[in-house]
């Protein structure tokens, strides 16, 4: 056990909950929580198909492609699997600024491939496929990177739980987002009841839910689950226009971007005095920094 761990353990929970929490790679789940990660890789490796693909622009942004067109890119076992390394790799992009997750061949996602879902039938099995989604998309969420979702053709079930991951949710007209979940006689599984009642708000998400509701670009406007329609319905075009959409919010340095990223992150998970203090110490790594000093040098607080 290393000295960082084992000093750990001797304080508080509650010191041990703002000294661990929220740390860049830091899982939900573990052994302790029943959680054997190499156990349900295994189960994962068994059900290929499709990938994950990665691109990350000069401009700071990244391009992550749901890839299984031929299933309405579906997650199969082996695309789980591939997500969590992107989303190491993303962890270790140091300068990152922003992100934009999108499916290949103009729809978004269909959710989990049928056949590992049929394959994984125990209560055991959903439950540790739960725990490593949930797990991945939540280091997915805490990225340091501003992060919207593309959502072109259909993002049901799973796919709809992947756009709230996402600090932002951009549709084109003729989109959908639908969680399915009741239909197939079970709940989101991927954490995404939970973010959408931050997103929405109970109400909201309690029709959304309860009534596989199909929100099309217009209504998910106006329950607040999506930022902006899109003009375009071409792939290429309406990846531009993203592109440009997400570039108002990431202009400046990575240092600074990403501290602001970070702010707001820990305090969706943090009670006030503990986002406070995080708060303060994310400041200390900026204050005094290359481009503070170069603004004060200007003179002018909102010259643009």
């Amino acid at each position: 056990m290393g000295k960082e761990m084992a000093s750990l353990l001797k304080t508080s929970p509650n010191a041990v909950k703002k000294r661990l929490l929220h740390q860049i790679g830091l899982s939900l789940y573990n052994t302790s929580h029943g959680f054997h990660e190499e156990e349900v890789k295994k189960k994962l490796e068994q059900f290929p198909g499709g990938s994950i693909d990665l691109q990350k622009e000069n401009s700071g942004i990244g391009i992550l492609t749901l890839n299984n067109p031929s299933k309405m890119n579906a997650f199969s076992g082996v695309m789980m699997l591939q997500l969590l390394e992107k989303v190491i790799e993303l962890e270790n992009w140091t300068e990152g600024k922003g992100l934009i997750i999108r499916g290949a061949k103009n729809t978004f996602s269909s959710g989990s491939d049928l056949n590992a879902v049929k394959a994984l039938g125990t209560p055991e099995d959903g439950m540790a496929v739960c725990m490593f989604m949930q797990n991945t998309l939540t280091r997915f969420m805490r990225l340091p990177l501003i992060s919207v979702a593309l959502v072109q053709g259909r993002a049901l079930g799973g796919g709809a739980e992947v756009t709230t991951a996402c600090d932002f949710r951009l549709m084109t007209t003729e989109s959908e987002i639908r969680f399915v979940h009741k239909e197939m006689g079970i709940i989101p599984s991927w954490g995404g009841a939970t973010r959408l009642v931050e997103i929405i708000g109970g109400r909201q998400a309690l029709k959304v839910l309860s009534g596989a509701l199909k929100l099309d670009s217009e209504k998910a406007l106006n329950i607040g689950m999506v930022d902006d329609i899109l003009p375009s319905s071409d792939e290429t075009e309406c990846l531009k226009e993203a592109q440009e959409w997400l570039q108002q919010f990431i202009k400046g340095p990575p240092e600074v971007i990403r501290a602001l990223k970070k702010s707001v992150s820990s305090c969706k998970e943090l009670c006030l005095e503990e986002a406070l203090q995080r708060e303060r110490d994310i400041l200390g790594t900026v204050w005094g920094g290359p481009a503070n000093l170069e603004a004060v040098a200007r003179k002018g607080k909102f010259n643009k």
